[in-house]
């Protein structure tokens, strides 16, 4: 059947568009997820629901570097001489986005930590962390440490014989700065400590220790207080949280496979180790988390950065 003319001409202005028109798709998707966190600045708008806009920030950031940016890389590496449809090179693309993200997440915790929880707590909601706990509270929670998580976490030493570990997509972990030797004699400098996913983020603190009606720990802060108990030979200079997205966008080739379901039967078990697109780590300490991860053949060179604060 012949095209009509309109079809036509539609498909030649498409084609021949010059690329100065064109936004970046991966920056356009950046743009409105400022938007959304535009949302979360308005003092118009209910306090929850600012941080909720929050948070709904962060899990698109999750999917951008799951699909977006693992897209990107994998572009990078089998065409390293191609333009994206805005003319950009994707080295060049990769640096804008990169660079885009870092102000987005600044942004995001600035807002979270000098904003929205002083508000939080005016309303009675109120996140302890280890420098404000009284002995009282230490108490409690080192108990909570000690009888629910310390029984559910298993510490990873890094040496050469001990690579870094092949942690999952998405999952809570901490690097521990160690100083001393284990019970084997061995001098200890880092290990790994990973969160289960079972583990809760945040626990509530009976209100009578925490003098808020809603008084939280969150888990980060249970662990900076109580790593030590894992280590009980070892001296602990230090424990940060980090988190790594993995690449879950789905290969599949239509030309290649008979069914369909088999092959993402065989797609989907892997997705939550795949290549690392991003990892999150504590600032002050990118630069001694990059030396540890030199172990770890896993994770490659161009692995974007989106540092956040504590």
């Amino acid at each position: 059947m012949e095209k009509s003319p309109h079809y036509q001409k539609k498909a030649m202005t498409m084609s021949t568009t010059p690329s100065s028109t064109l936004l970046n798709r991966e920056l356009g998707i950046l743009e409105f997820n400022a938007r959304v966190l535009a949302q979360a600045a308005d003092p118009k708008v209910p306090l929850l629901e600012r941080l909720k806009f929050i948070c709904i920030v962060s899990s698109n950031l999750d999917e951008f570097f799951e699909i977006r940016m693992a897209g990107l890389k994998e572009q990078m590496r089998d065409n390293a001489s191609g333009l994206t449809p805005d003319g950009l090179s994707f080295q060049q693309a990769y640096q804008l986005v990169t660079a885009r993200t870092q102000q987005l997440v600044a942004s995001q915790y600035d807002m979270l930590q000098n904003v929205i929880f002083p508000l939080l707590e005016k309303e009675g909601i109120f996140f302890h962390l280890t420098t404000t706990w009284t002995d009282t509270q230490r108490e409690w929670a080192r108990d909570f440490f000690v009888r629910e998580l310390g029984p559910v976490l298993t510490p990873i030493a890094l040496d050469p014989a001990h690579p870094f570990p092949r942690v999952l997509n998405k999952s809570l972990n901490f690097v521990v700065e160690l100083s001393g030797k284990d019970a084997f004699g061995r001098e200890a400098d880092l290990a790994i400590v990973q969160a289960p996913r079972a583990l809760p983020r945040v626990v509530k603190m009976p209100e009578k220790l925490s003098g808020y009606p809603f008084g939280f720990v969150m888990l980060s802060s249970f662990m900076q207080g109580f790593v030590h108990e894992l280590f009980p030979s070892i001296d602990v200079q230090g424990c940060y949280q980090f988190r790594v997205t993995r690449n879950s966008d789905l290969f599949v080739s239509e030309d290649e496979i008979t069914d369909l379901r088999e092959a993402l039967q065989g797609e989907l078990p892997t997705r939550h180790l795949a290549t690392p697109c991003d990892w999150r780590s504590h600032r002050t300490r990118r630069r001694r988390f990059r030396a540890a991860c030199c172990w770890n053949p896993d994770w490659g060179s161009r692995t974007c950065i989106a540092s956040r604060a504590r």
